[in-house]
């Protein structure tokens, strides 16, 4: 097992830059997910690590070894590729075992090592058999036993499921994650799928535009986002974003935050303030995610509008609700008795309501975080 650290990385095809100034450490024996929207660099970035692309500027350590010098079969890695990338005149048998016989790993050897992998990943009866007569899971299954037969210091797998139906890409997704934590070997798995990336990863490194956005567990990407692409490009439906401006006011002997355009209010008791840093008048991006909305009475309203689209999907409902312009989906549990064309109001918790910066895009805070409670004497405000 062995650590990767990544020191300003760059790389640039003429004057298009792929990669700016990564600099990322994977942990001795993680599963580190790279993803991104296509173009982000996040292949690029995975290639580099192989010795398949030169990188421009920055040093890669592989087990603390600069490897930039390195030809690809010297670094010790193994890649699995999208496209499986077996050869179609082999048997199975032959696909998994052609790493150890290029190094002349004595036959008897090949043999016992090429049955235990082939075991572990449930590939026993297909051993006799060629690439044209699998299906695309099993197929996969061969690159990666291919890969793990090598005994390397780390996996590199490039979208290796892309190409398996829904089903499928779930049942490898998990056969993945067990053999993974099985041999502990230090794993980064590139995706363009979201979903794949939170469920599988230790930890996610989100890309765009050949920088990295933001590294963190799932549970810190998806609760505190860094900016507004990694809000509203993890999760599903994204998270819903509006640009306002911050206004201070009182309303029915009730003080209130108020976001223009779009009105959304915020009651809360008289007396209740926040801190100096959201300031009257300061341009921010307002976040809530779908599934932090709730239906709620008029009056305890943070969001007032009318219902344009309704989608059942079994175990939840995704309504669209229009406001002005400005557009808002809910999540909602089970199946929702609404109406397309309905007035509908909306709250969120304090906690669930997140504020960027209109200029930087970074992430200020939640409202939670502003809110200042005034002190209190004898117990009562």
């Amino acid at each position: 097992m062995s650590s990767i650290h990544l020191s300003d990385i760059s790389k640039a095809y003429g004057t298009q830059v792929a990669l700016s100034n990564i600099s990322l450490e994977i942990r001795d024996g993680e599963l580190m997910v790279l993803v991104g929207p296509s173009g982000c660099g996040k292949s690029t970035l995975l290639r580099s690590i192989a010795g398949l692309e030169d990188v421009t500027a920055g040093d890669i350590l592989i087990d603390e070894q600069r490897v930039n010098d390195l030809a690809p079969h010297r670094r010790n890695v193994a890649m699995v590729f999208q496209s499986y990338a077996l050869y179609p005149n082999l048997t199975v048998f032959e696909n998994i075992a052609f790493p150890l016989r290029a190094t002349r790993t004595p036959r008897h050897e090949v043999n016992q090592r090429v049955d235990e992998v082939a075991y572990s990943l449930g590939l026993t009866d297909y051993l006799k058999r060629r690439p044209r007569e699998l299906s695309g899971g099993q197929r996969q299954r061969v690159a990666i036993a291919r890969a793990i037969i090598r005994s390397p210091q780390a996996f590199l797998m490039d979208e290796p499921l892309s190409n398996l139906d829904a089903k499928l890409r779930v049942r490898m997704r998990a056969e993945i994650m067990r053999l993974q934590r099985t041999l502990q070997t230090t794993t980064v798995f590139v995706t363009h799928d979201q979903v794949e990336a939170m469920t599988m990863g230790d930890r996610i490194t989100v890309l765009n535009g050949g920088q990295i956005q933001q590294v963190g567990t799932p549970y810190e990407i998806y609760h505190r986002p860094a900016n507004t692409f990694v809000a509203s490009f993890v999760g599903a439906p994204p998270m819903n974003l509006a640009t306002c401006t911050l206004r201070y006011g009182s309303q029915f002997g009730r003080t209130h935050i108020e976001w223009h355009p779009g009105q959304l209010v915020v009651p809360r008791e008289l007396g209740l303030e926040l801190q100096d840093g959201l300031p009257d008048g300061r341009d921010l991006v307002v976040g809530i995610r779908p599934e932090d909305l709730r239906l709620c009475d008029e009056s305890e309203a943070m969001i007032q509008g009318v219902v344009d689209l309704v989608e059942y999907l079994g175990s939840e409902t995704l309504v669209t609700v229009l406001q002005g312009e400005q557009e808002w989906v809910v999540k909602l549990a089970g199946k929702q008795v609404i109406a397309v064309n309905q007035p509908i109001a909306l709250t969120a918790a304090f906690e669930n309501i997140y504020l960027f910066d209109a200029v930087s895009q970074q992430l200020a805070g939640t409202l939670a975080q502003f809110q200042r409670i005034p002190e209190t004497v004898g117990g009562l405000k």
